[in-house]
């Protein structure tokens, strides 16, 4: 094991990729020379030169063009959207080709690109630099959606989501690109679709993903000393989701409450609470609760984006409801 970031992780996991395998090459808007909008991709442009490691036009649309069109001609592309908020310049791209290719073509082309951006409010970055806009891809049948909350898993799921011949979406939240802790060293894969308990508990379970997975686990902390032991699930993958990991641990506590940073409404989280009432219903002690952002544009005042970020103390409110 090594102590690395975040980030060092995200980037460790891309290398390994990028050695193992010469089809696979990385492209977007300041990749390259310049190591990234944040420095996820500092010094991959130096050990595999600018055929693999591409610097692109400020175009969504053209990048997602260049990962459909060389994912279906046999490469494995990871391009990145610099902030997941401009996707809908390339929804066509993404909604109606990298998703719907390999089904239309009755399995006979294979897509399997990575998508990387990042997702995330706290940066005061304003209402267009700052959503967590995860729930329109996983509304989207044929791509899979990933969000990593540990830098063990953003290494692994990043070599996961390499290696799969899907289009996956690898979603970085920005405020956690400076989170240590330990990760395995050498390849590393986590394929998509498991979830992890990073807590065992057993009066209520506390679900989330990605930057929410610490509040979750900070709410933990602050409820069993008062006397409420919380399980906290972390979804890892949100596209396939781990429906069992969710059902086995609120069968267990009789109790939910779901965390994100999307705005509620239309958000994921409501997906969770349904999979809940209806395949657990006969379980629960209490209704199932969500703890997310308000249905609001983010904030560029510091103040007040600390209020639209849900925080631990909402959580801690939240349950306490339950009982």
């Amino acid at each position: 094991m090594a102590q690395m970031t975040y980030m060092e992780a995200l980037r460790d996991g891309m290398r390994m990729e990028m050695r193992r395998d010469r089809n696979v090459f990385l492209a977007g808007e300041d990749v390259g020379f310049f190591g990234g909008c944040f420095g996820q991709t500092a010094g991959l442009f130096d050990e595999f030169g600018k055929e693999r490691v591409v610097d692109t036009p400020i175009t969504e649309t053209a990048i997602l063009g260049l990962g459909v069109g060389s994912a279906a001609a046999g490469l494995r592309p990871i391009v990145e959207l610099m902030f997941m908020d401009f996707m809908g310049v390339c929804m066509d791209e993404i909604n109606n080709q990298a998703a719907k290719m390999r089904y239309m073509f009755g399995g006979k082309a294979k897509l399997p690109m990575v998508v990387r951006t990042t997702c995330g409010a706290g940066m005061s970055a304003a209402g267009q630099h700052s959503q967590s806009l995860e729930a329109w891809l996983a509304h989207i049948p044929g791509v899979k959606v990933v969000m990593p909350a540990t830098p063990a898993d953003a290494k692994g799921l990043m070599e996961g989501a390499v290696r799969d011949d899907n289009p996956v979406f690898f979603i970085e939240h920005k405020g956690l690109f400076g989170l240590s802790g330990e990760v395995p060293e050498g390849e590393y894969v986590v394929p998509p679709g498991k979830a992890a308990v990073l807590r065992e508990g057993k009066d209520v379970s506390l679900i989330a993903w990605s930057a929410m997975v610490h509040r979750a686990l900070a709410a933990a902390d602050i409820l069993e000393k008062e006397g409420i032991s919380a399980e906290v699930v972390d979804l890892r993958s949100i596209v396939p989701l781990d429906k069992k990991a969710v059902l086995d641990s609120v069968c267990k506590t009789g109790r939910a409450v779901v965390i994100h940073e999307a705005c509620r409404t239309g958000g994921f989280g409501g997906e969770i609470a349904a999979i809940i009432a209806d395949e657990a219903f006969d379980s629960l002690n209490a209704p199932v609760k969500r703890v997310t952002a308000p249905d609001t544009p983010v904030p560029f005042n510091a103040r007040l984006e600390k209020l639209y970020i849900p925080s631990a103390e909402k959580v801690v409110l939240t349950v306490k409801e339950l009982f």
